[in-house]
C-alpha cells in the first residue's frame, strides 16, 4: 500500500469534535500556502458524509496512512489562530486528565457560532474622535454652527465617543468626517479611568486578604478566601480586580450560578470604566460569540460567566476569580465531565497567573490543599460593617402539627416579623405541589414508566411531571388502577407551600422563587427587583436562594425540611447539607437588623447539627475530613466512575463484565474497582444503568489504569451496545 512521501508531504493533524480519542489526517490542500495552516486555527474538513469544523493541532512530514484515503482541507476558516499555544496546552491537559476525546474537548473551548465555522469577526461597537486637524486651533467651520458645537463638545472630553452617544448628531458628525477633522477608531482598552466609583473602606481582614493576593500579580498562586456570608468578599474581589486592571492586564470571574451574573454586573459596571462582558447559556449565540472574541481581542478587560466561559481567550490574562468554589454546578454532569475549578487552577499555572477562590464554606477538597500548603488561606471571620452572625435555632417537630410543612411556633415567627414590617424568607428544594399522588383506596402511585422515580404534581398547570427524564402528563381526575379511589398529594413542595402560605398570611406579598417560576427570560431579575424594593413580604424558593443574594430586610430564614439531607447515601451527602444550612442562613440578618434561622427536623440532636451549630463550618469540615481519611474517601483518595447506560439491562452488565476482563492483562497494583453495580436509579429515561467505580489512594496509580484501559473499553464488542462514559473525579455517584 502506497504511503505518503515523507519527504515532500505535509499533514495536517485536526482536532474533530467526535467521539473518538485521536487527532486525524488531513492535507492542506491548494487553498493557498501550507504555512497558513497554523497551530489552533479552525478549518472546515470532510469526515465521512458530512463536514465538520476542526481546529489544528500540528502537523507532520508524512502520514501512516496511504495518500489516497488522506483527504484535502475544504476550507481554511481563521486567518490568525483563534487559540494560543497555551490555550491549546490547557485543552490537551484536560482531555489526558478526564480521559476525553481531544476534538470535543477543543470543541467545548469555542462559543456554538464559532463552533459551526461562523466568521470570528469582532462587531465592536464604533467609536469617534478627533483628528489632529480636528484639535488645531485654526479650525475654520465657517456658518456650519452644528458641526462647530458637535467639534467642540467632542473637544470637552476625551478620548472618544461611542456612536450611541452621537446618535443624534449623524449629518454633522458625517460632515466633519468627510472634512478630517474626526475619524472613527477602535475603542482602546486604555481609554478613561479603570475604577470609576470609589472602593469601600476594607477592614483589616479584608485589607489583609488584597494584599496577600495583590502581592501574587504577575505569578501563580492559589489563594481560598473563607469569609462568613455577608463578610464582604465581593469588594475584596474588585479592590483585587482594579489592582489587575491598573497593570493592563484582564479578569476572568467565573460564578456558580446564571442567576447571580446580573447583579453582579451591575455592581461590577458601576465600579469599572472598562469593558465587561457576559458569558452564559441564557445569552444568545451571537452574544456569547462576541464576548468570547472580545475578551480575545483584548477589548473587553472583565469576563462574568458560568462554567463554560472558562476556556475564554484572554490577551493580556492577569487573574482568575472563582466565587463559591465550593458550588457543584462547577463540575460540568455530562459530555466532557470536567471541574471548572480544576481546570481553572490548572489554567492559572500555564498562565502564570494567581486564581482566588472564595466561600463561606469551602469544599473540603480545598480545605485539604490548605493544610498541606498548596492554597494560601485568607479568612473574614466577621460580617461587613454592622451587621451580626443570625442566631440558630432548633425546631423539633415530632408529634406537632404540621400545615403543609409549616410548624404552629414557625407560623407564629413569621406572622411576628411581618407585623414589624420585615421579609421572610423560606427554603425548600423540592419543586412542585407535592412529589407524589396516591390512591388512598388501592395504593397506586404515579410512577414515570420510564424511570424509577415518581412523578411530581404541578398543579398549577394540572400536569404530573418527572423531574429527570421531563415526561409529563394530564393529573388524572380518577385513578388508573381501580377507577373509583381517592386520589391525594403525598408530601409537599414549594407550590403546596405557597397555596397553604397565601391561605394563613392573606394579603401579604409572597414570591416563589425556582425553576418553574423563573423560565421566562427577564422573571428571576423582575423577581429580585421586587424583593430588594420591598414589595415582597414572604420569599419562597429552592436552590436559587442559597447563595450569593443580598437580602438587607429579610430577617427571618426558615429550611423547612432538613432531615432528607441528614441521612444521604451519599459520602458527600453531610458536607453538602452543612453549606446548604450555613448558605441559605446567611441571607439573614446581612443589614442592621438581626437575623434568626429556624431549621425544622425531626432528628434535633443529630451530630452534624450539633457540631455545625454549636461549633462553626470550620469545625464540622476537620470531622469530616478525620471520616473521610480514615477511609480513603476523597480527598485523601481519587476515584473514576465508568457508567454504562442501555435500554435493557443485559447490555450495560455485559459490558462493564468485558470492561474489568480488559484489566487482567494491567500488571500495577494499587486501585480498587468496585462493581459492577447498577446505579442508585437504575432506569432513567427508558435506560438502565450499572457501573463501576475505581479508587485509589494515589493520583498517578489511579491515571496510570485508566490510560491502560480507556482505549482498549472503545474497541470492545460490547461497547456498540451501549453508551458509556468515563466520570474522573465525580461529585456524585448516581
Amino acid at each position: 500500500m502506497a504511503k505518503c512521501d515523507a519527504a515532500d508531504s505535509l499533514i495536517l493533524k485536526i482536532a474533530v469534535p467526535v467521539p473518538l480519542d485521536r487527532l486525524f489526517d488531513y492535507r492542506p490542500s491548494e487553498l493557498g500556502n501550507s504555512a497558513e495552516f497554523q497551530r489552533g486555527a479552525r478549518v472546515l474538513v470532510p469526515f465521512g458524509k458530512r463536514q465538520c469544523v476542526g481546529v489544528v493541532m500540528g502537523s507532520a512530514n508524512g502520514s501512516t496512512l496511504a495518500s489516497r484515503s488522506i483527504k484535502p482541507v475544504i476550507e481554511l476558516l481563521d486567518d490568525t489562530p483563534l487559540l494560543s499555544a497555551l490555550d491549546l496546552q490547557l485543552l490537551e491537559w484536560a482531555a489526558r486528565y478526564y480521559h476525553h476525546p481531544i476534538g470535543e474537548v477543543v470543541a467545548t473551548a469555542f462559543p456554538t457560532a464559532l463552533r459551526q465555522g461562523l466568521p470570528a469577526t469582532l462587531q465592536c461597537e464604533r467609536y469617534f474622535a478627533p483628528t489632529a486637524a480636528g484639535r488645531a486651533p485654526d479650525v475654520d467651520l465657517g456658518r456650519a454652527t452644528r458641526q462647530k458645537d458637535l467639534l467642540r463638545r467632542m473637544l470637552s472630553r476625551e478620548p472618544a465617543w461611542s456612536a450611541a452617544e452621537l446618535a443624534g448628531h449623524k449629518p454633522a458628525l458625517r460632515a466633519l468626517i468627510d472634512k478630517g477633522l474626526v475619524e472613527p477608531r477602535m475603542p482602546d482598552p486604555s481609554d478613561g479611568p479603570v475604577v470609576l466609583g470609589a472602593a469601600l473602606a476594607a477592614n483589616p481582614d479584608q485589607q489583609a486578604a488584597i494584599d496577600a493576593v495583590g502581592a501574587d500579580l504577575g505569578r501563580f498562586a492559589v489563594h481560598l478566601l473563607e469569609g462568613v456570608t455577608g463578610s464582604g468578599k465581593t469588594e475584596v474581589y474588585m479592590q483585587i480586580i482594579a489592582r489587575t486592571l491598573a497593570l493592563g492586564r484582564q479578569v476572568l470571574v467565573l460564578l456558580p450560578e446564571i442567576n447571580l451574573t446580573p447583579q453582579l454586573e451591575q455592581r461590577f459596571r458601576q465600579r469599572f470604566g472598562v469593558g465587561i462582558e457576559t458569558f452564559h447559556s441564557n445569552l444568545t449565540d451571537r452574544q456569547r460569540q462576541q464576548a468570547w472574541l472580545s475578551m480575545r481581542a483584548g477589548v473587553a478587560r472583565i469576563l462574568l460567566g458560568t462554567r463554560s466561559a472558562l476556556f475564554t481567550p484572554l490577551r493580556e490574562p492577569g487573574l482568575i476569580v472563582l466565587d463559591e468554589e465550593h458550588d457543584g454546578s462547577f463540575k460540568q454532569q455530562d459530555g466532557f465531565r470536567f471541574s471548572a475549578r480544576d481546570v481553572a487552577i490548572a489554567r492559572a499555572k500555564l498562565l502564570n497567573i494567581p486564581v482566588v477562590m472564595g466561600s463561606a464554606t469551602p469544599s473540603l477538597e480545598s480545605l485539604a490543599n490548605v493544610a498541606q500548603g498548596r492554597y494560601r488561606l485568607s479568612h473574614l471571620p466577621h460580617r461587613a460593617g454592622n451587621a451580626k452572625p443570625p442566631a440558630f435555632q432548633v425546631l423539633d417537630i415530632r408529634g406537632k402539627k404540621l400545615q403543609a410543612g409549616l410548624s404552629e411556633p414557625l407560623v407564629t415567627a413569621i406572622g411576628a416579623e411581618l407585623a414589624e414590617g420585615r421579609q421572610v424568607l423560606l427554603f425548600l428544594n423540592r419543586r412542585g405541589y407535592a412529589p407524589v399522588q396516591i390512591c388512598h383506596d388501592c395504593g397506586w402511585v404515579s410512577r414515570c414508566h420510564r424511570c424509577d422515580a415518581n412523578l411530581v404534581i404541578h398543579a398549577g398547570i394540572h400536569k404530573l411531571r418527572c423531574h429527570h427524564c421531563g415526561y409529563e402528563q394530564a393529573l388524572p381526575r380518577q385513578c388508573p388502577a381501580c377507577g373509583v379511589g381517592e386520589l391525594q398529594a403525598l408530601g409537599l413542595g414549594t407550590e403546596r407551600i405557597e397555596e397553604t402560605l397565601n391561605e394563613l398570611f392573606a394579603g401579604h406579598r409572597i414570591v416563589r422563587l425556582d425553576r418553574d417560576t423563573t423560565q421566562r427570560k427577564g422573571a428571576l431579575e423582575g423577581y429580585l427587583q421586587q424583593i430588594h424594593r420591598g414589595d415582597a413580604d414572604i420569599v419562597l424558593g429552592t436552590q436559587m436562594l442559597a447563595k450569593g443574594h443580598h437580602f438587607p430586610n429579610v430577617t427571618l430564614v426558615a429550611i423547612l425540611d432538613i432531615d432528607s439531607g441528614l441521612f444521604s447515601i451519599d459520602f458527600r451527602g453531610g458536607e453538602k447539607l452543612a453549606q446548604l444550612i450555613v448558605q441559605v442562613a446567611g441571607r439573614a440578618g446581612r443589614a442592621e437588623l438581626p437575623g434568626r434561622v429556624i431549621l425544622q427536623t425531626r432528628h434535633p440532636r443529630h451530630a452534624l447539627l450539633h457540631s455545625l451549630l454549636s461549633h462553626g463550618y470550620r469545625a464540622f469540615a476537620e470531622t469530616a475530613l478525620s471520616e473521610r481519611r480514615a477511609a480513603g474517601l476523597p480527598p485523601f483518595g481519587y476515584q473514576a466512575l465508568l457508567r454504562a447506560q442501555a435500554g435493557n439491562a443485559g447490555a450495560p452488565q455485559q459490558f462493564l463484565g468485558a470492561a474489568i476482563q480488559c484489566l487482567t492483562d494491567f500488571t500495577q497494583s494499587g486501585v480498587q474497582v468496585l462493581g459492577p453495580v447498577s446505579a442508585p436509579m437504575v432506569r432513567r429515561a427508558g435506560l438502565y444503568r450499572y457501573q463501576i467505580l475505581l479508587q485509589s489512594d494515589k493520583r498517578p496509580a489511579l491515571q496510570r489504569l485508566l490510560d491502560f484501559w480507556v482505549p482498549r473499553l472503545a474497541d470492545l464488542r460490547e461497547a456498540r451496545s451501549v453508551r458509556w462514559s468515563l466520570d474522573v473525579d465525580p461529585l456524585d455517584l448516581y
